[in-house]
């Protein structure tokens, strides 16, 4: 029972107990993967009877009335006795429904409700993500807009390099999550529906139904489809649709958590030398031993989640591979717990990357002590030139200081004033303009959404 402790004696996945959001939770939950099974019995049914099936209004209006109230208990029980889930729910769907029992299913194999809810399942997870991925990118936007003028070394193997600045590094991460909201997009356009296909996608007892009638059969397909929101189906599939589907729906969002433990790894690094911070809670703590210390937390959490987001990826593209002639059956139990988990980890990266780049702290002076090295430098070689009468040693003074020792051998080239941040202020502003801002125009209406994470 609920707060008996019944819940805590068994295994719990964090990515819902503790980490994903709610509505994506729900995409995946039971409930909503049942309640879309018997919508899809309802679409088939209406469909059927537009086409000329003796199937009556009373019918139809009484599963109408009985898409919500499933009894899990006696689903459970029916499947325990039949092993077979499909026909576990169309019993427990028919009980409430006797009227339409003998309608229930009708021509249709268990991949119609189970392939097609699939779909919509990742077509809605899409959904939820899209708007996510878009306020990541606008916060991100607005960081790299503030600083773009801001100049800090940059590094190439994590060895000193050039100077940039710190808006131009920023727009390096929007640049890789602008490809993955096109990737996503994409991904979202090419889901179609699997339809109404039969069992192994001949549409074989849907022409007997209709008495031959192919034009019939193409109709209920696209009635069917229409119904669930989708604008085409697959023209062909086995008894499944093909699960290269899975493999391009996956391998994008794997592709995303390739980009967001970038990012975070570089937030991990920069903190490390004191340039950048994730926000910090006031009551926050950085370390049960040392209270000094802030720890990227978030940014570790995103990084620790994203190895499992891109390592999900393997599972579908096994599982296509293996699916001997019209399909098996060994990707079911493997689908049940990658398509989902994939979803679950991007949903949860992507809030706590929007609640990192909400409150990112950047520390100027830091980012300034290599320009003010310099300006004391200069200042002292100006006096011996000034008060002394003697030749500029600027370039003496630098070569001496250790502080620019890893820096010695380019020291020419970095000495030109050209060289220091190049047009890293103005391909800011051109990236933002040009290739940023537009593609947030669809989510405007999303991006005032704030993210609080329970750490």
């Amino acid at each position: 029972m609920e707060g008996s402790g019944e819940e805590f004696m068994k295994y719990r996945s964090p990515l819902v107990s503790r980490y994903a959001s709610k509505e994506m939770a729900y995409n995946f939950s039971d409930r909503n993967k049942f309640t879309t099974w018997r919508r899809l019995w309802l679409y088939l049914a209406k469909a059927e009877k537009e086409l000329g099936l003796p199937i009556t209004d009373a019918q139809v209006s009484e599963m109408e009335s009985h898409l919500e109230d499933i009894d899990f208990v006696m689903a459970a029980e029916e499947e325990r006795k039949l092993r077979h889930d499909v026909m576990a729910h169309v019993h427990t769907f028919a009980h409430c429904c006797p009227t339409a029992a003998p309608i229930i299913h009708l021509g249709a194999t268990s991949c119609y409700v189970g392939d097609n809810t699939d779909l919509i399942m990742l077509r809605d997870g899409f959904d939820i993500l899209l708007p996510k991925l878009a306020r990541v990118i606008d916060r991100l936007a607005n960081f790299a807009e503030k600083y773009a003028d801001l100049p800090t070394l940059g590094f190439t193997h994590y060895q000193p390099a050039q100077l940039t600045t710190v808006g131009k590094r920023a727009c390096l991460w929007l640049q890789d999550l602008v490809m993955d909201i096109h990737n996503l997009q994409r991904a979202r356009e090419d889901l179609r529906f699997r339809g109404v296909k039969g069992t192994t996608g001949t549409q074989a007892s849907f022409l007997q139904l209709f008495q031959g009638d192919h034009e019939k059969v193409e109709e209920l397909d696209w009635k069917v489809t229409e119904m669930a929101g989708f604008k085409k189906s697959y023209l062909v599939t086995g008894q499944t649709y093909s699960r290269k589907v899975d493999i391009d729906t996956l391998c994008v969002l794997a592709s995303l958590g390739a980009t967001v433990h970038k990012i975070c790894t570089d937030i991990r690094l920069l903190a490390n030398l004191k340039e950048i911070e994730e926000p910090f809670e006031k009551e926050q703590i950085g370390s049960s031993a040392m209270p000094y210390k802030r720890n990227p937390m978030r940014a570790e959490r995103c990084c620790s989640l994203a190895r499992h987001l891109m390592a999900l990826v393997s599972d579908p593209l096994q599982t296509a591979s293996v699916q001997w002639l019209e399909r098996t059956l060994d990707d079911s139990a493997n689908r049940r717990i990658s398509l989902p988990e994939s979803f679950l980890t991007a949903d949860i990266i992507l809030s706590t990357l929007q609640n990192i780049t909400e409150g990112l702290v950047v520390y100027p002076k830091h980012h300034a002590d290599c320009h003010e090295k310099i300006r004391v430098l200069s200042q002292q070689a100006a006096a011996v030139v000034k008060q002394e009468g003697g030749d500029n040693d600027l370039l003496a003074r630098v070569q001496a200081d250790p502080y620019f020792t890893p820096i010695l051998g380019q020291l020419d080239a970095l000495l030109d004033p050209k060289t220091f941040v190049g047009r890293a202020p103005q391909q800011v502003t051109r990236f933002l303009s040009e290739e940023v801002r537009p593609v947030l125009e669809p989510y405007k209406s999303n991006m005032n959404v704030k993210i609080e994470l329970e750490l």
